[in-house]
């Protein structure tokens, strides 16, 4: 009997994933019931899941009340907070592709904060999703090391390419049942945890010019992402924004 999934999902990666699950709905068995996304205005229309699934025929779902009962549940890059009564529409599982190692980094801007942080190590994690914020049991996951001098934009295209990877490897694994969960409680003592905020990242991008060079270095490399606000200081109250050289000139 084919496995019902339903596909959360946005920006490129999550078009990466609808993609790979679309093709390998024969060989997998799959049926596709339903996706619910949203186009993000900082990514070109390329990355258009409902175009990508309106042209597969696979129904476009206008809110998560509208989840239909299905067996997996597949969340990657989602906009929305889901709640006890969706998360139960999976009759087997519902799982989210984290773009960050959990337990460490969960929430939101995790690339920024891990380059704050220092981090020499991140992620990808695949995890059950419960009612809170990615903490569910970790599935699978894939790590990766992290230059002391990465940037934002560096970190999030690793990320990508990895998250990638780990969706096409653990399909088949996730579908057929085949995996160990592990609960994030067990690793809070080996690798720490934090929850952030899309409020936080407001605040990271001011920078004040008496700060130590070495903080503004940082803070300009953790938050001058493409496509969205740079980081700026305050110049007779004016906003002056720091403007990165293209990465080949780093």
């Amino acid at each position: 009997m084919a496995v019902r999934v339903v596909f959360l999902g946005a920006k490129p990666i999550g078009y990466h994933c609808l993609e790979h699950l679309l093709q390998q709905q024969e060989k997998l068995d799959i049926r596709l019931l339903g996706v619910r996304t949203r186009l993000r205005p900082q990514f070109d229309s390329r990355y258009d899941l409902a175009a990508l699934a309106r042209d597969h025929g696979v129904p476009l779902l206008d809110s998560l009340e509208e989840l239909p009962e299905c067996d997996v549940l597949y969340s990657v890059q989602h906009h929305e907070l889901l709640r006890r009564e969706h998360i139960a529409k999976a009759g087997t599982i519902a799982v989210n592709l984290h773009l960050a190692p959990l337990p460490e980094y969960r929430g939101c801007n995790q690339f920024s904060f891990a380059i704050m942080d220092e981090a020499r190590e991140f992620g990808v994690t695949l995890h059950e999703m419960d009612h809170r914020i990615d903490h569910g049991d970790i599935l699978f996951e894939q790590r990766f090391p992290v230059s002391p001098s990465c940037w934002v934009d560096e970190l999030y295209d690793k990320s990508v390419v990895a998250a990638r990877a780990l969706f096409a490897e653990t399909l088949p694994l996730l579908l057929a049942g085949h995996y160990t969960k592990i609960p994030q409680a067990e690793l809070l003592a080996q690798r720490g945890s934090a929850i952030h905020y899309r409020s936080e990242i407001t605040a990271l991008k001011e920078i004040d010019l008496d700060m130590p060079l070495a903080e503004i270095e940082k803070r300009v490399r953790a938050t001058a992402m493409p496509g969205f606000e740079l980081p700026y200081c305050l110049i007779g109250g004016q906003k002056v924004y720091f403007s990165p050289a293209p990465p080949e000139l780093r």
